[in-house]
């Protein structure tokens, strides 16, 4: 397959897929052939948006693709071809998946792949029952302990934007893509320069794959929570659940980022946790229309554009302020999983077609804050989502500022133009007041030079929502080459909340990775249990 990249044209093209095209063709000298768009990114750097295609192209001839590669602007490239290695010991016992988040269910799908029909515990409930839940929770204040944004079916990830970008350049990713399609996601993910799926259609291929999980001999075990382990002679022996015990020599833990009774129950049975990096701060909202018109300026509302995305970030003395998570014409979710605490995040629809658009604006901290104590480190943000839920005045309603307020320390909510969207309401904070002093400050600082940056956050009645506590585990489980615990054999740490990933695509990838190195040591169970 050829790419030809870098075709860029106007928004006024009438027909511009079919343009870059023509374009690709007549830059390849050859009359036609199959191609079609492989990625479309919106160039505003220079006032007035430009569409910059990448065009693939298949030819029957090899060599012929190589000697036109040679090409300005072309190159070839090959689709990954992906090789997982089976060992040749039997298992005694399926092995064990813990979550069913990103990197548990791209997990267990590899394992039922290749016969392993893997034992799926998620401690949370299906996704129709999760939803209604939530729902309840949104309307009624009812918090389920185990049925909430962070626990059950899909995993955190499932009420979020279903953001597929990632740093990560592991070949992966394309193994992970390509379930995704295959599964019923929007076929624009495969060349979208941000691609996302959106959390309506992302529930969908999450039960997708699940199904076929099972189809393939897998169980998934809704309700049922890991709540500890058994060893003998350095190895894992089994796991205890909320369902009884379950005989298991291979486990991959894949719990996400806020399974504290978890990451509890490990480090009183003696494994190797670490402090890890992590933020705290607000969700941001802002306008839609003020981000497009900061990015795209008079080209703002041009249907051929996308809802404008962002991510801004300044380091202030030792600190790193950024925006992530950014969810364009979005909503802020009441994302609490304990009694008596508040913690917000983001999603989209896929159609990202909101009022307001929606990020995290954060600070970070590591185990310099924390003593390099994990359980001080959880502490702490349970102590700040504590903090919110009282200055919020109860039933889970949120504390918020307006950012004018927050720059000039007034504690005030001055509501103008833009009107939150956090779901069980929002009661008027001095934010900066419930973070220590050294997070507030840089925060102030960082939000006054994104408004130098990008106009839109300048504006005064911008509001933000607190507090943003779970922006990654605290926590890491260490793992040897082998992706192994150090300190357990048959112990895999996996995805999120294990410390090893960040986002749906690179905790999916962990997950894959966990399971391979799994299968390369192990040949399925000989039986069935």
């Amino acid at each position: 397959m050829l790419y030809v990249q870098n075709i860029r044209l106007p928004l006024q093209c009438a027909a511009p897929q079919d343009e870059a095209r023509r374009i690709a063709l007549q830059t390849l000298g050859i009359p036609n052939a199959p191609c079609g768009v492989a990625k479309l990114s919106v160039d505003a750097r220079r006032g007035t948006p430009v569409l910059v295609y990448t065009i693939a192209v298949t030819l029957e001839s090899a060599a012929q693709e190589q000697a036109l590669a040679r090409l300005p602007g072309v190159h070839a490239v090959q689709k990954p071809v992906f090789h997982f290695e089976q060992g040749t010991r039997p298992l005694d016992h399926r092995p064990v998946v813990a979550g069913l988040g990103p990197a548990g269910l791209f997990a267990a799908l590899l394992l039922a792949r290749r016969g392993y029909r893997p034992l799926v515990l998620e401690r949370g409930p299906a996704l129709a029952e999760r939803i209604r839940a939530v729902q309840r929770f949104e309307a009624t204040g009812t918090l389920a302990a185990n049925a909430n944004i962070q626990f059950g079916e899909g995993g955190a990830g499932t009420f979020s934007d279903g953001k597929l970008t990632t740093r990560v350049h592991d070949p992966l990713c394309a193994w992970v893509l390509d379930e995704l399609l295959a599964h019923g996601a929007p076929a624009d993910i495969a060349w979208r320069q941000r691609p996302h799926i959106g959390t309506d259609l992302l529930r969908g291929v999450i039960t997708a794959i699940r199904a076929e999980i099972e189809r393939l001999g897998g169980t998934v075990l809704f309700d049922t929570a890991l709540t500890g382990l058994t060893a003998r002679g350095g190895a894992l022996h089994n796991v205890r659940t909320t369902a009884g015990d379950i005989a298991c020599e291979q486990l991959i833990l894949a719990v996400g980022h806020s399974a504290r009774d978890t990451f509890a129950m490990l480090a009183d049975a003696g494994l190797p946790l670490t402090c890890k990096p992590f933020s705290v701060g607000f969700r941001a909202e802002h306008l839609q229309s003020d981000i497009d018109r900061s990015l795209y300026h008079a080209a703002a509302g041009h249907p051929a554009l996308p809802p404008g995305e962002y991510q801004l970030s300044e380091h202030i003395g030792p600190r790193a302020v950024y925006t992530f998570c950014m969810c364009p014409g979005g909503q802020v979710c009441a994302a609490a999983s304990e009694a008596g605490g508040v913690v917000t995040n983001g999603m989209s629809l896929h159609a990202r077609d909101g009022k307001n658009a929606n990020a995290a604006v954060v600070v970070s901290v590591d185990g310099q804050d924390f003593d390099h104590s994990p359980a001080k480190a959880i502490a702490f943000q349970r102590r700040l989502e504590q903090a919110a839920f009282a200055a919020g005045g109860g039933g889970y309603a949120a504390p918020a500022e307006t950012v004018g307020s927050f720059l000039a320390g007034e504690g005030k909510l001055k509501l103008d133009r833009v009107q939150p969207t956090y779901p069980r309401g929002v009661s008027p904070c001095d934010l900066g007041a419930l973070l220590p002093a050294e997070l507030a400050a840089p925060l102030r600082q960082g939000i006054a030079a994104f408004g130098r940056k990008l106009a839109a956050w300048r504006a005064p009645d911008a509001v933000l929502t607190g507090l943003e506590t779970r922006t990654s585990s605290p926590v890491r489980l260490m793992r040897g080459d082998d992706l192994q615990c150090t300190a357990l054999s048959g112990l895999y740490p996996c995805g999120e909340g294990a410390g090893y990933a960040g986002g749906i695509m690179t905790a999916a990838v962990d997950g894959l990775r966990c399971a391979a190195a799994l299968m390369a040591a192990n040949a399925p169970a000989a039986v069935e249990d």
